[in-house]
């Protein structure tokens, strides 16, 4: 009996462990534009740098109601401001778009949508929502009523 128990946990580890690595975050913007416009969805961009308080990636994006949320509901973004690997134009890029959502502290997530119209990418900002204790469930509570207000 209690090795089917030790069996039984291992596979639910397993299966816990697999729903948290599966995040598909996008880290080009313009790719990440591309399927949010493709999907119709918006997109959820984590600004993040080394050093961070990582309570929102360990109590909020490790969770799998945060895997099955994320999956229906928007495109995942995460712009590393102080990731050395990525290219001149990206970090540049990444301080513009942290400046143009008025984020302050790190990590903040914004929700947003985009439009490219002859080269020009325009963002409608949704609203942002930094780490809160309470949470998986509060956390996509909070972000429900930036996604769907009138709800």
């Amino acid at each position: 009996m209690t090795k089917k128990l030790l069996i039984l946990l291992f596979f639910l580890g397993s299966f816990m462990t697999q729903a948290q690595n599966n995040l598909a975050w996008r880290t080009n913007m313009t790719d990440a534009i591309a399927i949010s416009n493709d999907q119709k969805k918006p997109m959820l961009i984590l600004f993040t740098a080394s050093g961070v308080p990582e309570n929102l990636q360990n109590e909020i994006f490790k969770t799998p109601d945060f895997a099955v949320w994320s999956r229906d509901n928007v495109v995942l973004v995460k712009l590393d401001l102080s990731d050395m690997n990525a290219s001149d134009s990206d970090r540049e890029q990444n301080v513009k778009l942290k400046n143009a959502f008025g984020v302050q502290d790190l990590p903040e997530v914004c929700f947003a949508m985009a439009s490219v119209r002859k080269n020009k990418t325009t963002f409608s900002a949704l609203g942002k929502l930094a780490y809160k204790p309470g949470g998986a469930k509060a956390w996509i509570a909070e972000s429900n009523a930036i996604l769907h207000p009138s709800e």
